[in-house]
C-alpha cells in the first residue's frame, strides 16, 4: 500500500509555486534594476536612454524565460500528479484519497458529494467510500481493456511466427487473455454495484433532506387549510349577531370594559 509522504507533497508544492513565481520574478527583477539604474543616471539623458533600451530587452527576455520555465514546471507537475495517482490507485483508491482523483469524477458526483456531506455527515462518508469503489472499478476496466487489446495483438503476431513452440506460446497467451477478461468482467460488476449504491445513497439523502422539508411544508399547508373553514364560520357567526343587534336598535356589547 502506497502512503503519500510529506516529501511528496512538498515536491508538488514546489513545482506549483515555481510555475507561478517564475514569470513574475523574471519580469520584476530586470524591471526594478532598470528603474534603479535610470534614477542613478537621471542626470545623463543619453546614458538613461541606453539603460532604458537595455532594460526593456532584459525585461522582455526575462518574461519570456519565465513563461517557458512555468510551462516546463507545469508539465512536470502534471506528470508527477499522474504518477502519484497511478501509485495510489495501484492497491485501490481509499476515501481519504478522493481529492487526488477529483478530475475523474462526474459533475453530478461532485455536486452530490458536496450536497450530501453538507446535509448528513454519515451519508457523506458512505457516499465517499462508494465513490472510491466506483473510481477504482472504472480504472480497472480502463486498464484491463487496454491490456486485453495488447494481448490480442501479441497473440495475432505469434501466428505469423514459424516456431516449434508457437502452440505453447499461443496457449499461454490464451490463458492471459482469459484472466484479463475475467478481471474486466468482475470490474464491470463492481462498477454496476457501486453506481447502484451511489444512487441509493442519493435517494436516502433526498428523503432525509429536501423531501422531508417538502413533506413538513405540505403538512403545515394542510393544517392552515383545515383551520380556514373554522375561521370563516366564526366570522360568519359574528356578522349574524351584529346584524341581529342592529335590527333591535342595540349596540354591540364591548368585550372589554374600563376599570376605574
Amino acid at each position: 500500500m502506497y502512503e503519500i509522504t510529506q516529501k511528496d507533497l512538498a515536491y508538488g508544492r514546489k513545482l506549483r509555486l515555481g510555475a507561478i513565481a517564475a514569470p513574475l520574478v523574471l519580469l520584476l527583477v530586470p524591471a526594478l534594476i532598470t528603474i534603479l539604474l535610470m534614477l542613478v543616471a537621471a542626470g545623463s539623458p543619453p546614458t538613461a536612454a541606453v539603460i532604458l533600451f537595455l532594460g526593456f530587452i532584459a525585461t522582455t527576455i526575462g518574461f519570456i524565460s519565465g513563461i517557458v520555465i512555468a510551462l516546463i514546471l507545469t508539465y512536470k507537475r502534471n506528470k508527477w500528479t499522474r504518477e502519484m495517482r497511478e501509485r495510489i490507485a495501484a492497491d485501490g483508491i481509499r476515501a481519504d484519497e478522493i481529492e487526488w482523483f477529483y478530475a475523474e469524477m462526474k459533475p453530478s458526483e461532485k455536486r452530490a458529494l458536496r450536497d450530501i456531506t453538507a446535509r448528513d455527515a454519515l451519508l457523506g462518508d458512505a457516499y465517499l467510500e462508494t465513490l472510491a469503489s466506483r473510481l477504482t472499478a472504472t480504472r480497472i476496466i480502463k486498464n484491463s481493456r487496454r491490456e486485453l487489446t495488447m494481448a490480442k495483438k501479441r497473440q495475432n503476431s505469434l501466428k505469423q511466427l514459424r516456431s516449434a513452440r508457437v502452440e505453447e506460446f499461443q496457449a499461454q497467451m490464451g490463458e492471459d487473455i482469459a484472466k484479463i477478461g475475467n478481471i474486466h468482467d468482475e470490474a464491470r460488476e463492481m462498477l454496476a454495484e457501486a453506481e447502484s449504491r451511489l444512487a441509493m445513497i442519493e435517494a436516502a439523502a433526498s428523503r432525509s433532506g429536501g423531501l422531508a422539508d417538502n413533506e413538513l411544508a405540505l403538512k403545515k399547508l394542510t393544517a392552515r387549510a383545515n383551520e380556514l373553514p373554522l375561521a370563516l364560520e366564526s366570522a360568519k357567526v359574528a356578522d349574524e349577531i351584529r346584524d341581529e343587534l342592529e335590527k333591535h336598535g342595540l349596540e354591540p356589547i364591548a368585550k372589554e370594559k374600563d376599570v376605574e
